[in-house]
């Protein structure tokens, strides 16, 4: 088996910098070298760059001209590519003819992803690229060494490899953060977020995880803007997804605090509430269309645990309600305080039925809609990551979540870890990410994809892209909850730190701000906690303690609430700067 080398890939040089349209945010070619160079016994030379990127190769062939054949791959068997990897797992032969000292060979466009209006389109002068790790190479004459090969890799430009970090006490933690974080750099070469090679078209659900992840691996706002203008020119089909452009909108709002960006864009957005569908008691209703093709629930279909469609569909609604609640406060930041009242008023209303009609009385947990019994992993994990389980009833749906696991897509899996981690949940959050079989992260490492699936596996999505963003949920989950470092005020002028490190024994990150990056270093022997915050930027601190813990900052005593319910203690005052935080019990 040949090993990719453990350091990063050597980047040789910029070639060229070039967006792939006007709308779409700049993009770079980076060349780099292979890892290893192997000659088989029947003359073919297999290369190995060490991980998947969007590209394709100069070959330099100093001397009389070649004719070779050349294949790509994502995937390898037997310590060869599979040339028969199914599904639409990334194999391509094609031939070339090499002239003069440097050839550039990239395979025939594909039409699936190629064909407007709807695929994003790459720059001409690139040559075709595919995603692929390894190349095969066949009738080359007289020796081979890296100096004749390299690969020219598609990012985004304004990437920052250094932006952020993440280690822990688990080391496999630490290789999904990395499969996750290099995901998002991989699948920015579009200069829009794309679905994955199979079709490379924006969609909204998809979009909105990789802007998470974006800007939890790399501060630039550009590539997330650029998507989201896009997707407001063409959107895609399925109902929830038009609410995930209000996400969109309020995790830009947050991460810049950009009030002309918001507020010209503000009305354009009411549309994407869905009210047109509403009852009168606020509730969305679903047609016979909507519910067979347009409520998606969970993608692909096999992920839904379940879920019996119905006019009132408790998924759909769940997210009318997020996108009410954020639609007023994004109003307030358009300085539009006669809509953000209404849709706060809408909210509540709404919210009173969507728990009156939709949690079964009888289990204390919400059903799949209005007029069936049955409840779905999906009717409980939404209105859990979304605030709209009522108090009384949290403890048994929290049960009932746990009692399902991960009977959900890797989408759904974003909002399954973010419930959790809202509602303190942080051990079993953890174990999810940590779990093996074949729903599961390990499982994609272990397989020895470099870019996260669209799918747990090919069985649950035969036709499954092997290099699909929104598979990267860790990427912005670990930062955002394990850290526990997310902005309170838009732009970042305030932030929560709020670390959840459940079993771990030690944590070290940095996660990027448009103000500067956040670091955090803690270990459990000594129970220190150093922070170091970037110049306009405060921090709120709660961290797990017990009744007794008394809070040391910089040395000096400090005044501390603690909540019995959370495990948690939050220290009164708000922070700047360096901070070393000890706990004593």
């Amino acid at each position: 088996m040949i090993r990719p080398l453990i350091s990063a890939l050597f980047l040789m040089t910029i070639c060229m910098l070039c967006a792939t349209s006007s709308n779409a945010a700049p993009t770079m070619i980076v060349v780099e070298k292979s890892q290893s160079i192997r000659k088989h016994d029947d003359g073919t030379i297999l290369v190995d760059f060490g991980r998947v990127s969007f590209g394709n190769i100069h070959i330099m062939s100093p001397g009389e001209n070649q004719s070779i054949t050349v294949h790509f791959g994502e995937a390898q068997k037997d310590q060869r590519i599979n040339r028969n990897p199914g599904g639409t797992i990334r194999y391509i032969k094609t031939t070339a003819e090499l002239k003069g000292e440097k050839s550039l060979v990239a395979p025939p466009a594909d039409k699936r992803n190629t064909t407007l209006p709807a695929a994003i389109l790459t720059p001409k002068e690139w040559g075709v690229v595919l995603p692929f790790r390894w190349v095969e190479i066949e009738g080359w004459k007289g020796d081979f060494s890296e100096k004749n090969i390299q690969r020219n890799s598609a990012f985004a430009s304004t990437w920052d490899d250094q932006a952020a970090s993440f280690q822990s006490s688990d080391k496999t933690l630490d290789a999904i953060w990395e499969l996750c974080r290099y995901s998002i750099k991989a699948t920015t070469f579009a200069g829009v977020y794309v679905d994955g090679d199979r079709e490379r078209i924006p969609y909204e659900a998809d979009a909105y995880l990789n802007q998470l992840s974006h800007y939890a691996c790399d501060p630039d706002p550009l590539m997330a803007r650029d998507t989201y203008d896009h997707l407001m020119k063409q959107p895609t089909w399925p109902t929830e997804w038009a609410p995930h452009m209000i996400f969109m909108a309020h995790a830009e709002w947050m991460q810049t605090g950009d009030q002309a960006w918001i507020a010209s864009r503000f009305e354009a957005l009411k549309k994407k509430t869905l009210s047109e569908r509403a009852r009168a008691d606020g509730l969305l209703v679903s047609n016979q269309k909507q519910q067979k093709r347009d409520d998606i629930v969970d993608w692909p279909t096999t992920e839904r645990d379940g879920y019996v469609f119905t006019p009132v569909n408790t998924v759909v609604n769940a997210f009318h309600l997020r996108a009410l609640q954020l639609m007023s406060e994004l109003a307030n930041a358009a300085h539009k305080p006669d809509d953000a009242k209404t849709y706060q008023q809408q909210y509540q209303k709404t919210l009173a039925a969507f728990q009156e009609k939709l949690i079964d009385p009888q289990t204390g947990i919400f059903k799949d809609g209005e007029s069936t019994k049955h409840s779905s992993l999906h009717a409980n994990l939404f209105p859990l990551a979304f605030g709209l389980v009522p108090e009384k009833n949290r403890t048994r749906v929290i049960a009932f979540i746990k009692q399902r696991g991960m009977r959900c897509s890797v989408y759904a899996a974003q909002y399954l870890l973010e419930g959790l981690y809202e509602q303190g949940e942080a051990q079993t959050a953890l174990e999810l990410m940590l779990a093996d079989g074949d729903r599961s992260w390990k499982h994609m490492l272990n397989s020895g994809t470099s870019i996260t699936w669209e799918a747990w596996d090919n069985k649950y999505k035969p036709n499954q892209d092997w290099n699909h963003a929104w598979g990267a949920a860790p990427a912005n989950i670990l930062p955002r909850y394990v850290i526990g470092v997310r902005p309170t005020k838009p732009g970042w002028s305030e932030i929560l730190i709020a670390p959840q490190p459940a079993s771990l024994t030690s944590l070290l990150g940095k996660v990027p701000s448009p103000r500067g990056p956040v670091h955090l270093k803690w270990e459990k022997a000594t129970n220190i906690w150093q922070i170091a915050l970037p110049p306009g930027v405060s921090a709120l601190i709660s961290l797990p303690a017990s009744e007794n813990t008394k809070a040391l900052v910089n040395g000096k005593a400090v005044p501390t609430t603690f909540d019995a319910k959370t495990g948690r203690i939050l220290l009164q005052n708000a922070y700047t700067g360096k901070v070393s935080i000890t706990l004593k019990n």
